[in-house]
């Protein structure tokens, strides 16, 4: 186990086991730029190009303790960036379950889509997908999802991610410097709570680019 891992479960960042197997085996190096990998096991975002970054470690910790997922879960990744969080919910959902990932920049989603696979995790587990579209939009085809994780910051939770978030299902997204939780309780009531104190890039649809 790394520094890195055994430094977020001693400050109480990393709690679950499941998502400290998930952080202990998917190696962060795998999915920064070579000039930034000496870099990789530091608390600290990463640039990936494109003026995107891969997040601090720290956040993404609290994100996925957010979050909560499980084995066999179907889950949207929006904003999957270089592939880091999706290879984290493809680890912890298991063979059983799926992983859906969105991303609006087209070199960024192939580039995620290649560290992911040195997992396995596409062609040879079938565990996950990546689509280049507009995050905001989700993905429909594939709806509803046990869980959504957004890793880029939103004006407001959009309408469409919470549509496709099925009944008792969880989304983690920031809004604004806030994290915040969201449990679908029925097709129409939703339970929120606030974490603030974040700074994520932001989340943009494609047709403001």
């Amino acid at each position: 186990m790394s520094r890195l891992v055994n430094d977020l479960i001693s400050k109480g960042y990393l709690k679950t086991d499941l998502i400290i197997e998930a952080f202990s085996e998917i190696d962060r190096v795998e999915f920064v730029p070579e000039n930034f990998q000496h870099d990789a096991g530091a608390d600290i975002p990463l640039p990936i190009g494109h003026g995107q970054t891969i997040s601090q470690p720290l956040t993404v910790a609290v994100m996925m303790e957010l979050l909560d997922p499980q084995r066999g879960h179907k889950i949207l990744d929006v904003g999957s960036g270089s592939g880091w969080t999706t290879a984290l919910l493809c680890y912890i959902a298991g063979k059983k379950g799926h992983v859906t990932a969105v991303e609006r920049i087209a070199e960024l989603c192939e580039k995620g889509k290649s560290n992911v696979e040195k997992y396995g995790f596409i062609t040879r587990d079938n565990i996950a997908e990546f689509h280049h579209e507009d995050g905001t939009q989700g993905y429909a085809p594939n709806a509803p999802y046990d869980r959504i994780l957004v890793s880029a910051s939103a004006d407001e939770i959009p309408g469409a991610l919470k549509e496709q978030l099925a009944v008792g299902g969880k989304m983690v997204i920031p809004v604004y410097n806030s994290l915040w939780y969201v449990e679908k309780k029925s097709d129409t009531e939703f339970y929120t709570e606030e974490y603030p104190g974040f700074s994520f890039v932001p989340l943009i649809s494609r047709s403001s680019t």
